[in-house]
This record gives C-alpha cells, sequence and structure tokens, in this order.
C-alpha cells in the first residue's frame, strides 16, 4: 500500500477549530482513522506519513492513559506503536519537550518487562499488572497535569505545518 493522499475540508477544520484544540485535532484523528479502519497493523501502517502517525499516536496515547493507564495502553496493543516508533523524539520535535522525557522514561519500564506487560492475561492478573507495575503510577499522574498544555502544544504544531497532517480542501 502506498500513503494516501490524506485531504480535510476547510469547513470541518473550521468547525473543529471552534470546538476549541481537542476539536481541531479530531478532524485530523477522525480522517486517520477512517482511512486506517482505525487498524494500526502492518498491511495500514504505509498509509499515513510520520507527522499523521504521531497525531494518531497521542490520540491513543491520551484515549488508553486517561481511561486505564499504561498497563491498558499496552494490554490493548499500543506498546509497540508508541514505544517502537520515533514518537516520544517527534513530540519533542513538536515542542513538547517534558513529555517527550515522560514517554521515554515509560519506554525504560516498558523495555525491562515488555514480555510480561504484553502476555495474554486473564482479568484478574491484568488488574494485578496494575499492582505490579505502579512505577507507571507516577508518570500517568505526571501526563494528567501537563495534559491539556500538551495537547495545546500539539494543536499548535498541527496548526503551524498543516500540509504535514493533510491536504486542506
Amino acid at each position: 500500500m502506498e500513503k494516501m493522499r490524506i485531504t480535510v475540508s476547510d469547513a470541518e477544520l473550521r468547525k473543529g477549530a471552534e470546538a476549541g484544540m481537542d476539536g481541531f485535532l479530531k478532524v485530523f484523528v477522525d480522517r486517520y482513522l477512517e482511512v486506517t479502519g482505525g487498524e494500526i497493523n502492518e498491511a495500514t501502517m504505509a498509509l499515513l506519513n510520520g507527522w499523521q502517525h504521531t497525531l494518531l499516536g497521542y490520540h491513543f496515547f491520551r484515549e488508553e492513559i486517561d481511561e486505564g493507564g499504561f498497563v491498558q495502553l499496552i494490554q490493548n496493543g499500543y506498546g509497540p506503536y508508541i514505544f517502537l516508533n520515533p514518537f516520544a523524539k517527534a513530540m519533542r520535535l513538536m515542542g513538547a519537550k517534558e513529555f517527550s522525557k515522560l514517554i521515554y522514561e515509560a519506554k525504560r519500564i516498558y523495555d525491562e518487562h515488555r514480555q510480561e506487560l504484553e502476555r495474554e492475561c486473564t482479568e484478574d492478573e491484568f488488574m494485578a499488572m496494575y499492582e505490579q507495575y505502579e512505577e507507571f503510577d507516577d508518570l500517568e499522574e505526571r501526563f494528567m497535569d501537563m495534559e491539556e498544555e500538551v495537547t495545546e502544544t500539539v494543536a499548535r504544531y498541527v496548526d503551524e505545518h498543516l500540509g504535514d497532517f493533510a491536504d486542506i480542501e
């Protein structure tokens, strides 16, 4: 598969921006989810460019951390997408330096315990991972404290580099 030309309409973008930074970013993310069928795998990776993957990665990251933390993020299969791609570096390049450092700290834990964190498990085993990997707790709290600022930084970067994220029609 080759990279698709990802387009969003100017009207959608304006409407999203009126809803705030989350609404603005959602216009792009919704389009990426549509193009990939909501699946990130070997077949769909090539459909998006690196910046598009970074924005989609941030969407998945926020969604999973807000709902169930790093354990859930990893158990739901997003560990490689976040930690084995240049996500942290791209976040730093976007201006989210403290967030980038946080991702690198989480990656250290992920790398050290990857096999255990990614293994299939029962609901009880899954819940036990929250106690077993309490070192993620501080990182999750730090993200919650910086989430709004990081989202604003990402939205500003996207706004200043629209062509990297979609063609506007």
